[in-house]
C-alpha cells in the first residue's frame, strides 16, 4: 500500500517531515534538549542527503540568481528554506521561483556568504532559525 502523500513528494524532500515533528515539538516544549533534537533530526537529514526548497530572486544585471532573504526585524538577513511545498505556499502573497538544494550545500553557501546571518527553515509556520553557529553545530 502506498501512501498518497510521498508518491508525490519530489523524493529529496521525503521524510522532511521529521524535521517539521521536531521543529512543532521545540516550539510547544522550548528547551536546549528540544533544540538539540531539532538539529539532531536536521543533521541525519542532510547526512541522507536530504534537500529543503529555497526560493530564489529574478537575476538583476548580472544575470546571477541570488537566494531570496528575509530581514527580520533586528535587521539580520536571513535565506528562506522549506521543507516541503506545503510550508512555502503558507507565504501567501507573491509566487516565488523555488528550487531543490541539498541540506548540506546550503549551509555551507550560509556560511561563506557575509551579509547573511543564517537560514531560517520554514519562515510561515513550524519555523526554526539556525544562526552560523547553529549551522556548525548541524555540520558537526
Amino acid at each position: 500500500m502506498t501512501d498518497n502523500k510521498t508518491s508525490h513528494t519530489d523524493e529529496g524532500l521525503q521524510d522532511n517531515e521529521q524535521i517539521e515533528q521536531a521543529i512543532l515539538a521545540l516550539q510547544q516544549q522550548p528547551s536546549q534538549e528540544m533544540l538539540a533534537h531539532a538539529l539532531t533530526v536536521l543533521r541525519r537529514r542532510m547526512l541522507a542527503h536530504g534537500q529543503l526548497i529555497v526560493a530564489v530572486e529574478p537575476p538583476v544585471g548580472d544575470n546571477q540568481m541570488r537566494l531570496q532573504a528575509i530581514q527580520t526585524d533586528d535587521g539580520k538577513k536571513w535565506w528562506a528554506a522549506f521543507t516541503s511545498f506545503d510550508e512555502e505556499i503558507k507565504g501567501g502573497g507573491s509566487v516565488m521561483s523555488t528550487f531543490l538544494t541539498d541540506i548540506e550545500k546550503l549551509f555551507t553557501s550560509a556560511l561563506s556568504v557575509e551579509e547573511i546571518d543564517g537560514v531560517i527553515i520554514n519562515p510561515w509556520n513550524r519555523t526554526l532559525m539556525l544562526d552560523k553557529n547553529l549551522i556548525r553545530i548541524v555540520q558537526g
